[in-house]
């Protein structure tokens, strides 16, 4: 895939394996599994699976998740962008697009969230033609939450998961 994608301040481009190390301690992190589903990467070989996954999907949907570098420094910073479901059910629905991000803790309360968001959105409504984009989030996890809501997603409802953790389902069409 050789889509990239610019904003003032990031860099999104495909997820490559040399990529594993910074994600993997991204999500090695326990704070930022919280609102996740609570199961941290223990091992670099998830990260590198994973990656390898992503790509497949890059060949498979023509999209999904983008590795986003800090322009300034070159610093992974977390993943972002949409991504095709048909993989699972959530909420009742499958074969759907789904916009989601994840950045390492360091980089929370920036604005690198609602910056790439706004940037992703743009190119699945505009060079995507997607009628319909899809967004859920953990109900307690009001950042992003915000962000969601700040870049023109109309919260739908409340869910609960397999286990009974509630989600929001979150829906935003091209207008």
């Amino acid at each position: 895939m050789n889509l990239i994608l610019e904003t003032n301040r990031l860099l999104l481009r495909p997820l490559e394996l040399s990529d594993a190390k910074a994600m993997f301690e991204m999500d090695n992190n326990p704070n930022v599994h919280r609102y996740l589903w609570q199961s941290p990467t223990q091992e670099i070989s998830e990260t590198l699976k994973i990656i390898e996954m992503v790509q497949k999907q890059y060949v498979t949907n023509k999209i999904g998740r983008f590795a986003t570098i800090l322009k300034e420094t070159g610093e992974f910073i977390g993943w972002t962008g949409i991504k095709f479901v048909n993989d699972h059910v959530e909420n009742g629905n499958t074969n759907f697009y789904d916009y989601g991000y994840r950045l390492h803790e360091k980089f929370w309360n920036k604005g690198y969230a609602t910056e790439a968001s706004r940037a992703w959105l743009d190119y699945g409504f505009n060079q995507m033609n997607i009628d319909k984009m899809h967004a859920y989030t953990h109900a307690q996890n009001g950042a992003s939450n915000h962000v969601l809501q700040k870049v023109g997603f109309q919260f739908m409802e409340d869910y609960p998961d397999k286990d009974g953790v509630i989600w929001k389902w979150w829906m935003m069409e091209k207008l």
